[in-house]
């Protein structure tokens, strides 16, 4: 299809900061931070094991650490052609399944190109995807990942399918996951997908809940996970980490490994109504 346009940064000065520099150095604090990895990740060789990712969506002072996590991660495996970002829909705007009309995404650290003919690759096959913009223009849980791939991928060329999702059941999850894979068959791809975990909850409750869902997480059971999820309200983007799992499994990856969890009454202090942020990687045994 014909893509139109540029999509502005709708976060910066607020969820994150406004200026290359000052982004930039957000990034790095994040990356050196009490509840992140701990250094600056350096960019390794293409390493095909890593197939996708979970990374949070909150402000980068609430869920940024976590984040860090995930992309130190992504950042050991070396560079991608093409990153799917799969997120939630929290305003419920636009298509059900919306992918990105513009053929770049922007944020302070540069331009990034969107692979609209990827995008139609995985719209025809699942038949499940709309091309809507709507979704896209106020949403949050997409583009706050996008600095991180910038920074991490550096002076790398990448472009990326976003995807916003308000449908969270399991047989549209397992379609479009199993579309996503066949379409990044035999290309230098990862799927990142975004979720934050339980809501406003008692940060020993709320820690509780996301333990058990993340276990089923990490054995990429998706029947487990939607049932777990639904119960316990776990994971705001249900959907998407779903399809996520269904994709991974489908390229090859053969478990989850937790790279961090904690909530954020572990930034603030105040444990009485927190929300939960986790990272995981999906990996598979290289060829």
């Amino acid at each position: 299809m014909r893509g139109s346009g540029t999509r502005e940064s709708v976060l910066a000065g607020s969820w994150y900061a406004a200026s290359k520099e000052e982004l930039t150095g957000q990034i790095e604090a994040l990356f050196k931070g009490r509840l992140g990895p701990g250094r600056i990740p350096e960019l390794g060789r293409y390493d095909e094991s890593l197939v996708g990712v979970i990374s949070p969506h909150a402000g980068y002072v609430y869920s940024g650490q976590a984040a860090a996590h995930a992309y130190s991660e992504v950042s050991l495996h070396g560079p991608r052609d093409v990153v799917v970002l799969l997120g939630p829909n929290h305003h419920g705007t636009g298509s059900s399944i919306s992918a990105s009309t513009s053929k770049k995404w922007q944020t302070p650290l540069g331009e990034v190109d969107v692979d609209l003919d990827l995008a139609k690759e995985i719209a025809t096959s699942s038949g499940l995807v709309d091309f809507d913009e709507t979704a896209h223009r106020s949403e949050h849980s997409l583009e706050i990942q996008l600095p991180f791939l910038q920074y991490v991928f550096r002076d790398h060329p990448f472009k990326v399918v976003p995807i916003s999702l308000w449908m969270s059941d399991l047989s549209t999850a397992r379609e479009l996951g199993s579309s996503i894979a066949n379409a990044l068959s035999g290309r230098r791809a990862l799927v990142v997908t975004s979720t934050d975990m339980t809501h406003y909850m008692p940060a020993d409750i709320a820690s509780k809940r996301d333990r058990r869902t993340l276990d089923l997480i990490l054995k990429l059971d998706e029947e487990g996970t939607w049932t777990t999820a639904n119960e316990l309200e776990s994971l705001c983007g249900l959907g998407p980490v779903l399809s996520c799992m269904v994709a991974s499994k489908a390229l090859g990856a053969t478990e989850g490994r937790l790279l961090s969890y904690y909530n954020s009454g572990d930034v603030t202090g105040d444990n009485s109504a927190v929300v939960g942020y986790a990272a995981v990687a999906f990996k598979r045994t290289p060829s």
